[in-house]
């Protein structure tokens, strides 16, 4: 009976393995996008027999026998994309490590390499914002405003906002907000690009234009990072383990049926 219960947790594994991969694969197009991997980990095992040593004899080995398999984690991969040139001036890219700072409505705070920005319209006043309307933060927490009839909007490699006034002068807005984390594989992600940070992720930690390895690029998006032939190996992989597991259990049926069928 234990082999039926040890191929099974094999094909649980291989099932939630199959889930990530396909949900990378499904996001290759997703700006930003950080692909996924499963880790797994084995469970308790049975110890059969102790190893005994009593003045030279007996076995210096244990005779153990495991009980299968467990998904550890989810590891999530903050590699970088590539950049891909859109020519709108509100496409902003990071090159390097670090995360935009948004205000969700409620005034949550979360974090974003995706910058597909937008101006959301109030008033006589432009804000910059995300796709879903979520302010996009200046390296004072502010909202990054904007005023009707400035054009020129260029955003320098440090991220400071500049556009020309109605004298034709250009003028410094704000600086748009660049965080990292000590653990960013700790970042909690809850759906349209954005994360959460965690005990395990730290606070975030504001990075400053001294020693700044980061670049922000205008005109660029950053590309998920899921490369679609290793998923797909990695899914054939998944896939014939999966399988294994199933004749695993398939094969543990037939002994049990043939050990029934001795005892009539």
């Amino acid at each position: 009976m234990r082999a039926l219960w040890t191929a099974a947790s094999g094909m649980k594994a291989q099932q939630l393995n199959i889930d990530t991969i396909s949900n990378n694969l499904a996001n290759v197009n997703t700006t930003a996008f950080k692909k996924q991997k499963v880790e797994f980990k084995d469970l308790l095992y049975a110890n059969l027999k102790k190893p005994t040593l009593s003045q030279g004899n007996g076995s210096p080995v244990n005779l153990q026998v495991g009980h299968g398999v467990m998904p550890a984690a989810t590891s999530r991969l903050f590699t970088s994309g590539n950049l891909d040139r859109t020519d709108r001036p509100l496409d902003l890219a990071i090159d390097g490590e670090g995360f935009f700072a948004i205000q969700g409505p409620n005034g949550d705070f979360f974090y974003t390499r995706d910058g597909n920005f937008n101006l959301s319209v109030d008033s006589e006043e432009l804000k910059i914002v995300t796709s879903e309307g979520y302010t996009v933060l200046s390296d004072f927490d502010d909202e990054i405003i904007l005023q009707q009839g400035m054009t020129d909007l260029t955003i320098t490699d440090s991220g400071v906002v500049m556009v020309k006034n109605e004298d034709g002068e250009f003028e410094e807005i704000a600086t748009i907000k660049l965080v990292k984390f000590l653990n960013p594989a700790g970042l909690e992600a809850v759906g349209r690009n954005l994360y959460k940070s965690t005990a395990a992720s730290g606070d975030e930690i504001p990075m400053e234009d001294e020693g700044r390895t980061s670049n922000i690029l205008q005109y660029y998006l950053e590309t998920s990072n899921v490369q679609i032939v290793d998923e797909m190996v990695r899914m054939i992989s998944a896939q014939r383990a999966y399988e294994i597991s199933s004749k695993t259990i398939q094969t543990a049926d037939e002994m049990l049926g043939m050990a029934n069928n001795l005892r009539r």
